[in-house]
């Protein structure tokens, strides 16, 4: 290959740059990314930036010395993968003609429908997104936050502890009951009561309401339509409506209600989709020879699932790309070693919450060591007897044993 384009320009694209410089390639490389910003690491984007404990220059992934010896396309987004031609179309005009093409476009915070340019309401997913809201927070105030994930419940402990009043909204049983299973959800949530934040879950949000220049309430729903006449952009958030009829104050609102793949470039190219993300072998290989996607976008085969899966975490964004590139140089040749299990973590009131494998494999979890009403301790998730995940809070030593275990199994053909 003279030519690869990588299109996506955060962690999962600089990732696939590093492996492509580490795994021998010295052709061209050209690194395609929608945002202005030189990549950045978004963890921090909910927790130290929105203090005022990071700043840009703490985000920055690359390092000084580095020189990937790459160019960079910055500040215009992917319009379409011409396959025939090997060549990704920009949105300003311009092409760039490859015979590799890595894409690791990522996904975009999902909003908040018929709140489009009401001012209080925000996502998170981007450090433009971090700069609005963090300039807000340090105003103080009501916040509402909408959605049980980890952007939502590390904003409502971050808001908590710079001292806002924070009402913490969730649809389901309780925040992160998807990725740890109901039970041990419930555990971990409880540090949001044990810090003030009052934490309203099993309940929708019909709509929000605003307050234009008028003292006249304008509700907006989310089921789609427009905006009623007097909702335009100097309108501020002043409530959100839940489905069981409360109306819970707010002077902001953080939506953390999941995120959708940035894939709809790829229409019309020929490239496979499966459940909204770029549909891959368990290497990364899309349905297009000398074509692979890694990241947030890219739906990996899982063979303890039997399906194509998107893992949406900072380890497989940087780890994933090595195993792609290796593929995409060999033509899918390189041999394939057994994935580590899905691994993430989330620091929330000043404690790490670990968490590695699949708690939807398990069908019983127990608590190895420490209490759950103490807000410290492990738990391993089984399934016929055999671990398949393990969580950890305020219990990082155990936990990093218990996640080499786990590696193992997997490396040995075990299911976690």
């Amino acid at each position: 290959m003279k030519t690869v384009a990588v299109v996506g320009a955060s962690l999962a694209g600089l990732s696939a740059a590093r492996a492509l410089r580490d795994q021998g390639y010295d052709g061209r490389l050209v690194l395609i990314g929608e945002e202005r910003h030189r990549p950045y690491d978004r963890p921090p984007l909910s927790k130290e930036f929105l203090t005022g404990k990071a700043d840009e220059a703490d985000l920055a992934l690359e390092t000084d010395d580095e020189d990937l010896a790459a160019e960079w396309v910055l500040g215009t987004r992917a319009a379409g993968l011409d396959t025939r031609e090997r060549a990704v179309r920009l949105a300003d005009g311009g092409a760039v003609r490859a015979d590799g093409v890595v894409i690791a476009t990522g996904a975009a915070a999902r909003t908040l429908p018929g709140s489009e340019g009401l001012a209080g309401v925000h996502v998170l997913r981007t450090l433009d997104d971090a700069r609005a809201l963090r300039d807000e927070l340090a105003h103080g105030g009501r916040l509402v936050v909408i959605g049980g994930g980890f952007v939502g419940a590390e904003v409502a402990s971050t808001a908590a502890v710079m001292g806002l009043d924070v009402t913490f909204v969730v649809a389901g049983p309780t925040p992160l009951a998807g990725p740890l299973g109901p039970e041990m959800a419930a555990a971990v949530s409880a540090l949001h009561g044990d810090h003030g934040v009052r934490l309203l879950c099993g309940t929708g949000v019909r709509g929000v309401t605003a307050t234009a220049d008028s003292p006249a309430v304008v509700p907006l729903g989310l089921r789609g339509g427009e905006a009623p006449a007097g909702a335009g952009a100097r309108s501020r958030v002043d409530a959100v409506l839940l489905d069981d009829g409360r109306s819970i104050p707010a002077d902001i609102v953080v939506t953390g209600i999941g995120a959708t793949p940035c894939t709809d470039w790829l229409e019309g190219s020929g490239v496979a989709l499966d459940n909204g993300g770029v549909r891959c072998g368990a290497d990364g290989i899309t349905s297009i020879p000398g074509v692979v996607a890694v990241g947030d976008c890219a739906a990996w085969y899982d063979e303890g699932f039997a399906a194509h899966r998107r893992i949406e975490h900072w380890t497989g964004a940087n780890e994933r790309p090595a195993t792609a590139v290796a593929a995409l140089l060999s033509g899918g040749t390189a041999p394939l070693g057994a994935p580590r299990p899905p691994y993430f973590w989330s620091d929330q009131y000043g404690v790490r919450i670990q968490f590695a494998g699949h708690a939807a494999l398990a069908d019983s979890v127990t608590v190895e060591d420490g209490d759950p009403a103490d807000r410290g301790f492990l738990a391993v998730y089984r399934r016929a007897g055999e671990p398949v995940a393990v969580l950890g809070m305020a219990r990082t030593k155990q936990f990093t044993r218990w996640r080499r275990q786990l590696a193992t199994t997997a490396a040995r053909g075990g299911t976690a």
